[in-house]
């Protein structure tokens, strides 16, 4: 007989050599994939990295296992809403290895993710998206959706400036 494996979420400790290798490895499977621009991240990005998370007081990694196997991440950052006066968070990375595709390991993460925001006294999680990804069903079925003040003036859109 054999038994249903197990899937957990866990905060990410980055200063743990485990949990800052699989956060690693699961952000660089990420940025090979074509929802995450298909090149490898620079080796000095990965160095870099698990320091540079584990120093930032407002950010948290949730790092999805099946069986002890590291297969899903999600990197979110505490931000601010003003017009709330609250907390909230954005979900920056939200990845999961191919091969743990359609087993619930990205609505897991996003319910680890409300979970989590909510012990912080978020008012709201954002998250951007590409318009072509397929995780975009997931996202709307979670109940993420554009934004907008006033259909009249339209939804928002997520532009930015590259510095480097």
């Amino acid at each position: 007989m054999s038994l249903a494996p197990t899937l957990t979420i866990t905060l990410a400790d980055c200063r743990d050599a485990r949990d800052a290798s699989d956060v690693v490895s699961l952000l660089d499977a990420y940025a090979r994939d074509p929802m995450g621009g298909g090149e490898p991240l620079a080796e000095a990005v990965k160095a870099r990295l698990p320091g540079d998370l584990a120093a930032n007081p407002f950010a948290f990694s949730l790092i999805a296992r099946i069986d002890d196997e590291a297969v899903g991440l999600a990197n979110c950052f505490m931000g601010y809403s003003t017009f709330a006066a609250a907390p909230l968070v954005n979900i920056h990375d939200l990845a999961v290895r191919p091969e743990a595709r359609g087993k619930g390991v990205g609505k897991a993460l996003l319910a680890a993710i409300e979970a989590e925001a909510l012990k912080r006294g978020a008012c709201k999680v954002t998250l951007e998206v590409l318009s072509g990804n397929p995780a975009r069903r997931l996202y709307a079925r979670e109940g993420y959706g554009d934004y907008q003040l006033d259909p009249e003036t339209g939804h928002a859109l997520f532009w930015q400036k590259r510095l480097t």
